[in-house]
């Protein structure tokens, strides 16, 4: 697959207010609940030092043990309640905003795309662990 500039971009609305959501987004012990695009994936570790020059690593593995990697970068802007934006070990650029709307909160996620899978199966994993996120702000 040959290089593309375009960014992908990601979202979903939460019923939850936005302090509740980002808490969720950013606490290690949140991540390791919801980060995975489906049930036979988990993601046994994560750190997170939320700060401009902070960084972050997520641990994303196949339960059957058959494969994991690490999922992992570096804050360049953080404002609570309303942005993070980081680079990933790749030197792509992530950008997720938490708009407050009421009692919900919508998340954007708009990313660079890697250039090994096909951008709608990169769109759709995302989506998918975007997805696990918002069941797991809503259940708790």
């Amino acid at each position: 697959m040959e290089a593309t500039t375009s960014k992908i971009t990601v979202e979903t609305t939460i019923n939850a207010p936005v302090a509740k959501v980002w808490e969720q987004f950013t606490a290690p012990e949140h991540i390791t609940q919801w980060c995975q695009a489906s049930d036979d994936w988990h993601a046994p570790f994560a750190e997170n030092d939320v700060r401009e020059g902070g960084s972050f690593k997520t641990t994303m593995a196949a339960k059957d043990g058959s494969f994991s990697f690490d999922f992992g970068g570096i804050y360049s802007e953080v404002k609570e309640n309303a942005l993070l934006d980081y680079n990933m070990s790749d030197g792509r650029n992530v950008r997720v905003l938490f708009s407050s709307e009421g009692d919900s909160t919508k998340v954007t996620e708009i990313f660079d795309p890697e250039t090994t899978h096909p951008i709608e199966m990169q769109r759709g994993g995302w989506q998918a662990i975007l997805d696990n996120f918002k069941k797991h702000v809503e259940s708790h």
